[in-house]
């Protein structure tokens, strides 16, 4: 199991460091204006689409339903022609309606904005065909244990579009969103080669070869039927996070120039140590933990749950502390140069201390619904996930008046604490209350309280340094 954490977290943080690399020089020769918010809207909409449909729904819901199998590669054809029939269809539908989708993404822009903003949008939706190719063959090598070309492909994304931005970096804003929008399709090209260059060396591809082949002679409908019993409840619950993070956006549409970019650039700092720690983690020990459940082996699921969940509350719980006690530090070292300005360090470094609040929780979260997706109880998941979206927006609408971008961030953590408390309380609390009854929870307090007042200090050096 740590072999898969490992191999996992080290493909996440290469592609994540030089996604840290892009977001710098996509700074540096942007900034935080108008230019960047139209771009970054239109790369919203796939991102929205990807992360519901092509990521996390679709895992959790092949994976069990993959696992329980008798006709394993008839199955999966079966349901890689139906995502990608309706993937293929709704991407030509925003190609010829574009500025109708976008003024969906930000209904309080003006005509102008969406007018600059809706071919892009077309442009950037295409990158979702290409990511649910690579996702469905994601999973495939997940089942295989094979995490590392998942988890390293976005690299392949960030270098095409470091490079657009290296060629076209004295262009007009304009061309620069273009080139931007149109490496991205080149990234997600390379994405597909990975995996299935993956796919040959795992010898896989006799299983694709194969359910092709016997599509027709061979009867999944009782399994495709209840893959799609479990798949609609793992939309919903997929997809609140994603639609809180659509909303955010919007809202902070209605504040001030540059709030968009000010929510993007922390919470990619915030999805940092989400990503290496918690969905690495999760990712690893999803298969293990279905294939135990499928075989009835409780046992060896709880022992799992066990160990990744300490695991977990200790990596988070360090990243949580550098996170607020360096937040200005940190985004002045990664972001504060070109047209990137102090006031933006400022804003950006609030936002993220209000994003980090949550990433214990969010965290957590993650690993719990995961039991329950295992589980097959797709349904409680959803429902928890809706419940915490309400709270989410209500919150959002109250803080924003107040507090800005800051306060969109920050009533997405209160969701992610509702999320996590009724997620616990579905598995049981008592299996939680017996996972904190042990020796390692002082050690934790302790160490945490230690790392704590480090950081404090080292952030009033660094301060006093770069001020």
């Amino acid at each position: 199991m740590f072999k898969s954490i490992f191999s996992n977290s080290a493909g996440i943080l290469i592609s994540r460091v030089t996604g840290l690399a892009r977001d710098i020089l996509m700074t540096s020769v942007l900034g935080a204006n108008m230019w960047s918010d139209i771009f970054l809207m239109a790369f919203k909409f796939p991102n929205l689409f990807r992360r519901i449909f092509a990521e996390g729904s679709f895992t959790q819901s092949f994976m069990p339903s993959y696992i329980a199998s008798n006709q394993k590669s008839v199955f999966a054809v079966a349901i890689f022609i139906r995502f990608m029939t309706f993937i293929v269809m709704l991407s030509f539908l925003i190609t010829l309606f574009p500025e109708f989708f976008t003024k969906l993404l930000a209904w309080d822009w003006n005509a102008d904005l969406i007018s600059k903003t809706a071919p892009l949008t077309a442009i950037n939706f295409w990158y979702l065909d290409l990511i649910f190719i690579v996702t469905f063959l994601g999973t495939l090598l997940q089942h295989k244990e094979h995490f590392f070309t998942t988890a390293f492909s976005t690299v392949w994304l960030n270098i095409a579009m470091v490079t657009a931005l290296i060629l076209f970096s004295h262009s007009d804003p304009q061309t620069i969103v273009y080139a931007l929008s149109f490496s991205i399709l080149i990234g997600g090209v390379f994405q597909v080669i990975t995996h299935l260059y993956s796919i040959r060396q795992q010898g896989l591809l006799k299983i694709l070869i194969g359910g092709w082949k016997y599509r027709k002679t061979k009867d999944v409908k009782g399994e495709t039927s209840k893959f799609r019993s479990l798949f609609l409840p793992s939309v919903v619950g997929n997809s609140t996070a994603q639609i809180a993070s659509f909303i955010d956006t919007s809202l902070a549409s209605f504040l001030a120039a540059g709030s968009v970019s000010y929510l993007f650039y922390a919470n990619r700092i915030f999805q940092l140590p989400f990503a290496i720690i918690a969905l690495a983690i999760t990712t690893a020990l999803f298969p293990s933990i279905a294939k135990a459940i499928n075989n009835n082996n409780n046992e060896l699921a709880y022992k799992n749950l066990y160990k990744s969940f300490w695991l977990l509350s200790a990596l988070l719980s360090l990243s949580v502390l550098g996170g607020i006690l360096l937040s200005e530090p940190i985004i002045w070292l990664l972001f504060e140069r070109g047209n990137f300005t102090l006031q933006d360090t400022h804003q950006t470094a609030n936002v993220l201390m209000m994003y980090m609040i949550g990433l214990i929780p969010f965290g957590l979260a993650k690993l719990f619904s995961m039991y329950l997706y295992a589980q097959h109880k797709h349904l409680k998941a959803a429902k928890i996930a809706v419940i915490s979206l309400v709270i989410n927006l209500l919150f959002s609408l109250v803080l924003m008046h107040s507090m800005g971008a800051a306060g969109l961030a920050l009533a997405g953590s209160i969701g992610g604490i509702v999320q996590l408390i009724l997620t616990v309380k579905e598995v049981g609390f008592g299996i939680f209350l017996e996972l904190l009854r042990t020796r390692i929870s002082l050690y934790f307090l302790i160490a945490t309280t230690g790392f704590g007042v480090m950081f404090y200090i080292l952030n009033g050096f660094l301060i006093d340094l770069i001020r």
